[in-house]
């Protein structure tokens, strides 16, 4: 498994990506006038959102945070720091390639689980990044 180490540098880091990630997801949802309209940008954002966040959790928790392509890798290292958290990032990282890279948008019901499931990964990095 290929990790990185953490400084508070990079936690903090992070936490200010996943924070810009889930305001920018949040604005877009607000603005628009029915969710299925940005339905697969939103989902897209939550998807970032929610993996800076594990990041941070894994920071504070192990003091390093996956690094690379493997979903599987990074899940298992949450894990290792948050079973409910790694849980949720498994979530979100089942919807990347549909909202970011199909042609099929995502359903009412993927977009209200990706909400869900990023909000909990953002509430527990900021209780780990501060």
């Amino acid at each position: 498994m290929r990790t990185r180490p953490c400084s508070d540098a990079i936690r903090r880091g992070r936490l200010r990506k996943a924070e810009q990630f889930i305001q920018a997801a949040d604005l877009i949802r607000d603005m628009a006038d029915e969710n299925d309209e940005v339905a697969d940008a939103y989902v897209t954002l939550c998807v970032h959102a929610g993996i800076a966040a594990s990041d941070v959790i894994c920071c504070a928790s192990l003091g390093e945070h996956a690094q690379g392509e493997n979903h599987g890798e990074a899940i298992g290292l949450l894990t290792k720091a948050n079973k409910a958290a790694a849980r949720h990032l498994n979530t979100l990282l089942k919807l990347k390639t549909k909202s970011g890279y199909s042609h099929t948008p995502v359903t009412a019901d993927e977009f209200k689980r990706a909400g869900r499931a990023v909000n909990e990964l953002i509430e527990n990095a900021r209780r780990a990044g501060h």
